[in-house]
């Protein structure tokens, strides 16, 4: 069998880490040449496997310039063994360093589909060879417009007071129910999305929404309109029971700011949270599953 070359791209050659024909087509994600354009990708963070002058193996390890944090692995795709992938990853995780967060962007519902799971057996072991092991499963979802449910009546909901308000109440908070983009919050500002949000969701405080069980309060969203897409930034509770209204009312929020879409990230194993987003008219887009150096 012909010698496996694994080596960096160089600039110019864009076209040839999209030589390889895209195994998920279903995903929506950056395109490489448009995260070449935008900084996030650098030739010399891509990494390619070739054999016979064929890629069979590609990898890009994405950060946004300015970012505080590390590079992480956004786009592995294989068409060798995982052998091969190991050796393109180990070769990689010594020019940048050492191991990097992997982050496995899925087809909604992937375990059911066996065209998906044979897709990406491969560079799943190959980053297990390379030192890093699974480490969660996090869901993308998306609401597209149609009716909330309606609220039962027994909270109540308003802008938040200020920052010093906010900042009370997600100390109280353990662990907050929803956290959209809480990865690249961490990468490019360093910033705990869960425990300092107001670092990164830098617009007016007024814009979160407080819940109210009579005078109490009992939960806290985010509403982020004006991010790179609508979404529902952060959402904890005090009271689960709350969950249902604040979660429709956050919705609501960004629908009559004039949101036609509204994104939100949860962990997989969070069942309960899942099932309320569902029932909100939340659908699943896209599955990340993350993997981190052992």
């Amino acid at each position: 069998m012909t010698d496996l070359v694994v080596r960096p791209l160089v600039a110019g050659e864009e076209e040839l880490f999209d030589s390889m024909p895209d195994p998920l087509p279903q995903l929506r994600q950056v395109g490489y040449a448009d995260g070449i354009a935008g900084g996030g990708y650098r030739p010399e963070r891509t990494w390619i496997a070739l054999r016979a002058g064929r890629v069979v193996g590609r990898a890009a390890w994405a950060l946004p310039p300015g970012s505080v944090g590390d590079p992480w692995l956004e786009r592995f795709d294989l068409a060798a063994t995982p052998e091969d992938g190991a050796v393109l990853l180990r070769a990689a995780h010594e020019a940048l360093g050492g191991p990097k967060l992997y982050h496995a962007a899925l087809p909604a519902y992937w375990r059911r589909q066996a065209e998906v799971r044979a897709v990406i057996a491969a560079p799943m072991a190959a980053a297990r060879l390379a030192g890093l092991a699974e480490q969660g499963e996090r869901l993308r979802c998306s609401w597209t417009g149609g009716p909330l449910p309606a609220p039962a009546g027994r909270f109540s909901f308003r802008p938040a007071t200020d920052a010093a308000e906010i900042n009370s109440l997600v100390a109280r908070i353990d662990v907050p129910e929803l956290l959209t983009g809480a990865e690249t919050a961490r990468a490019v500002g360093g910033v705990d999305l869960a425990r300092d949000p107001l670092s990164w969701l830098t617009g007016p405080v007024r814009d979160w929404r407080v819940a109210l069980d009579g005078d109490e309060p009992v939960g806290l969203a985010a509403p982020a309109g004006e991010a790179c897409y609508p979404m529902i930034a952060y959402l904890g509770l005090l009271d689960q029971e709350a969950r249902a209204e604040l979660l429709a009312d956050a919705v609501g929020t960004l629908s009559a700011g004039g949101a036609y879409e509204v994104v939100a990230d949860v962990d997989a194993h969070r069942v309960a949270v899942v099932a309320e987003l569902e029932r909100t008219g939340f659908r699943r887009i896209r599955s990340r599953v993350t993997f981190a150096p052992a």
